[in-house]
């Protein structure tokens, strides 16, 4: 299979402006990010069943202490949603891909994690 570019793969904050170099963006949290209207999102696609389930984003809680558990955790998740993953790859494949976020901290979330495996890196930044 072919590696996807780390330029096809953007994260990018729901609160952002959408630009016209976006590609497809997707949202990819369970919740609706709070305070943004739909038309605003200019959203091509919600995949809300790509988001931690409730039980891990609550456990994270976004505590930069428990990345690392978060990391392997959300990442065993994503392994059960194959044809998911299929179809944001083949957006990737396509054209530019932006994931679409709502987590204030810009290090530690589920889309640097999403992005790390659409790129073929293990959940520690490292090449598979």
């Amino acid at each position: 299979m072919a590696r996807i570019a780390a330029s096809r793969v953007r994260l990018k904050r729901a609160y952002e402006a959408p630009a016209d170099d976006d590609g497809t963006r997707v949202l990819i949290d369970r919740l609706w990010p709070r305070g943004v209207r739909k038309q605003d999102a200019a959203l091509d696609l919600w995949l809300k069943e790509l988001g931690p389930s409730t039980e891990l984003r609550k456990w994270f809680g976004h505590d930069p202490a428990r990345w690392d558990e978060f990391r392997t955790r959300y990442a065993a998740e994503l392994a059960q949603k194959t044809e998911l993953m299929a179809q944001l790859r083949e957006f990737a494949r396509q054209g530019v891909l932006t994931l679409v976020y709502s987590a204030h901290d810009q290090q530690h979330n589920d889309a640097v994690v999403l992005r790390s495996l659409l790129l073929g890196q293990t959940t520690n930044g490292a090449k598979s």
